[in-house]
């Protein structure tokens, strides 16, 4: 082990970061994390059983990341990041249909600075994110059927979770207050239902954050999520078709102007999941209608919003010991045009890891103003290894709004469309069953936009890298 980390500080100090005083820190706890704890049998991270009266877990990740070139406008050109998540869950079942879960969140960073993109994203100190009962009701809608509830304070995912997730790879979480219905038949239709405030993290000033300050996390009736899918199993061609609805509604509350955002969000996935020797597919189209002010000015006048959105992938798993999968992939997100209509497309409280590229630092792509194919291959060579590598363009799908969530923008359109070629990087190693190990690199060559626009950072390259240790109790 220790000639692998050798051969990692190697490989980093051989990238263009202008400066590495964290790099030592997280190897050598890296390092230390895994020498300090035995040694495991091969196999998948034990679990409580479900009828277990009580059950206590926790995991602890630590990352350090850096970046040199960043896309983003208004940062250090270079930084470095350490971070550290902490979670402890408590799941006490005091029958075999209830169920009340318990959990801690803690979110901190160290090496940043004023410049440093540190946000509410990054840091939540010591925020019990999930406290909720849940009840299981078996039969509720007829023979073989099943109801789940809860109620409290609690993480959502909702079907792809483009729109409503719980972001792993970033260091906090969405946590939302408000109750959550499944309903499940043994015809394999199946229904989701929620009414929920989503979490307003705090702090979110930036001198708090950086010094890692607590404060309780709060819901409002002035930040509202509701609505619902409806899934059914082998519809077509072997694949699950989903439809669903979310209304997303928020005004201004004191100290918090917004842009009083109250959309419509209507989207529509046919997903048929991968298999060995099997053609996979995933289609997914959402619209977004409603209104959104202006600016935050409290006189701003409203805009009515015509956005949309459409993500497409077909991928073949391939025989042998790696099951490499290869897929072609196309997003398209709209991006606001002169004309007086809002056509920005709003990706919510949406995940961007899993499609797209990792947060954190980088932070450069979410579901807005792009238009982007792709290839992909995925592969698993061993139980314990998996790896990702994905090429994918960049375009502008309007030049005259701000690319993606870099901020860069060029009003005037004169600087083009193409934004850049993005080469993505994953490997995830499983150490023990309780010790995971993760790497990811990204290089985005920067296009004629992010190198031309008005407000685009210098440079011709982002390089981002970020090293990931996982403990899990």
């Amino acid at each position: 082990m220790r000639i692998e980390l050798d051969v990692i500080s190697r490989f980093l100090h051989r990238l263009p970061f202008r400066s590495r005083p964290w790099l030592g820190a997280p190897l050598a706890l890296a390092a230390a994390m895994i020498f300090a704890l035995p040694a495991h049998a091969e196999g998948p991270p034990p679990r409580p059983p479900k009828d277990k009266l009580f059950a206590l877990s926790a995991t602890l990740r630590a990352r350090y990341e850096a970046i040199d070139g960043q896309a983003r406008a208004h940062f250090n050109r270079s930084d470095e990041l350490v971070s550290f998540r902490t979670i402890l869950t408590a799941d006490y079942r005091p029958d075999p249909q209830v169920h009340l879960v318990a959990e801690l969140w803690d979110s901190r960073v160290y090496g940043g600075n004023r410049g440093t993109p540190v946000s509410t994203g990054e840091v939540n100190t010591l925020e019990p994110a999930q406290l909720f009962v849940g009840v299981t009701l078996p039969g509720a809608l007829g023979k073989g059927s099943k109801i789940d509830l809860q109620a409290g304070r609690f993480l959502l995912a909702l079907g792809s979770r483009r729109l409503v997730a719980a972001d792993e790879y970033r260091n906090t979480t969405n946590s939302s207050t408000g109750v959550r219905a499944d309903l499940a038949t043994p015809g394999g239709w199946k229904a989701t239902l929620v009414y929920v405030l989503p979490q307003q993290r705090l702090p979110n000033d930036l001198d708090s954050l950086l010094d890692n300050d607590v404060a309780l996390d709060r819901e409002r009736f002035d930040l509202v999520l509701w609505g619902g899918l409806v899934t059914r199993a082998k519809t077509i061609a072997g694949a699950m078709a989903e439809i669903g609805f979310v209304h997303f509604g928020e005004r201004d509350a004191p100290g918090r102007p917004t842009r009083d955002r109250s959309l419509d969000t209507f989207s529509g996935r046919l997903i048929r999941d991968p298999a060995p020797q099997t053609w996979d597919f995933e289609l997914e189209g959402i619209v977004q209608r409603g209104t959104v002010s202006a600016s935050l000015a409290t006189n701003a006048p409203t805009q009515d919003v015509r956005a949309w959105f459409v993500h497409g992938d077909l991928g073949y798993s391939f025989a042998g010991p790696w099951k490499p999968r290869l897929a072609l992939e196309y997003d398209h997100a709209s991006g606001d045009r002169p004309g007086g209509r809002y056509s920005r497309f709003d990706p919510l409280l949406g995940m961007r890891r899993a499609d797209l590229a990792p947060g954190a630092l980088y932070n450069a792509i979410l579901r807005s103003n792009f238009i982007s194919p792709g290839v992909r291959l995925e592969a698993v060579p061993s139980a314990k290894t998996d790896l990702m590598v994905s090429y994918r363009p960049f375009w502008l799908a309007a030049r005259e709004d701000a690319f993606s969530s870099t901020g860069v923008q060029d009003s005037s359109g004169r600087s083009g469309s193409f934004a850049g070629h993005q080469l993505d990087t994953r490997l995830r190693y499983s150490l023990t069953p309780t010790i995971r190990l993760e790497a990811d690199v990204v290089m985005l060559a920067k296009g004629r936009f992010l190198r031309e626009a008005p407000n685009a950072p210098p440079g011709s390259w982002t390089r981002y890298v970020s090293i990931n240790t996982m403990l899990l109790f």
